[in-house]
């Protein structure tokens, strides 16, 4: 999806930071607690400091990360672990939330090692529950925002109808449409930078494609897919299909 805006003229989002989700989850920890929150409020530090420190924070590392651009982006994953409160940052801010067969995944995080917080790779069903938590609290919260704020796009979509979905996105974030969303891999190098190091580099410099929509299929035992509904019951929440390891997704609903 980054890869696909930064081809874009009038937007930037570049690699992911790492640090802005860490900055995040560290203003909530030291907020989640009551003894620790009014100690910090009797010594001035309230919320709306908190709120605004971390605002200045995160703007000034998503503004010089990169280039300037119209329209800047962030795509750190993480970040949206902490929605309502990037609402509060930043008010005036749309959001798009990718969502994907919890499948695809998992397998992507264990097969390719991805280290993810939550995520044992020896476990497959703990993945799979760890899965399910985080999209749970993520499409609840922007679900709750609503469809001004929060778009929820699927990735199966994304790919098998890139034209449309794109500009659908386009319109969401009052953007003209741009063909150069279609052929971002004509921009890496120049106009889009790639992070060497980043687990995604390696597909996203490519055309898109439909690759990666089954690559799972073969991935599971029988004993994990017997548990699928058990461990995962978000995947038929967002209208995936779980009585088959072979699912179609060239129908699939808006979320």
């Amino acid at each position: 999806m980054r890869a696909l805006l930064d081809a874009h003229p009038n937007i930037r989002c570049g690699e992911e930071t790492r640090v802005i989700p860490n900055l995040l989850q560290i203003v909530h920890n030291w907020e989640s607690g009551p003894y620790h929150q009014k100690l910090l409020e009797n010594a001035g530090v309230t919320h709306d400091v908190l709120r605004d420190a971390a605002g200045a924070f995160v703007f000034e590392v998503i503004a010089k990360h990169g280039d300037w651009a119209p329209r800047l982006c962030n795509k750190d994953p993480l970040t949206f672990e902490h929605l309502p409160f990037l609402r509060e940052i930043f008010p005036r801010a749309r959001f798009v939330l990718m969502i994907r067969d919890g499948r695809a995944i998992v397998h992507s995080i264990i097969s390719r090692k991805v280290p993810v917080v939550g995520f044992d790779w020896r476990k497959t069903v703990d993945c799979l529950k760890a899965w399910n938590k985080m999209i749970e609290k993520m499409y609840k919260d922007c679900k709750c925002l609503g469809p001004d704020v929060c778009l929820p796009v699927r990735y199966e979509t994304l790919i098998l109808r890139p034209e449309g979905e794109l500009r659908r996105i386009t319109a969401f974030l009052g953007e003209s449409w741009s063909d150069n969303l279609l052929y971002h891999e004509k921009f890496v190098g120049s106009e889009i930078r790639l992070h060497p190091l980043e687990f995604s580099t390696s597909q996203v410099k490519k055309a898109l494609n439909d690759d990666a929509l089954h690559s799972w299929r073969i991935f599971y035992s029988d004993d994990v897919l017997s548990q699928m509904d058990t461990a995962a019951p978000m995947l038929r929440t967002l209208g995936y299909n779980t009585t088959t390891s072979d699912p179609s997704y060239k129908s699939m609903s808006e979320l």
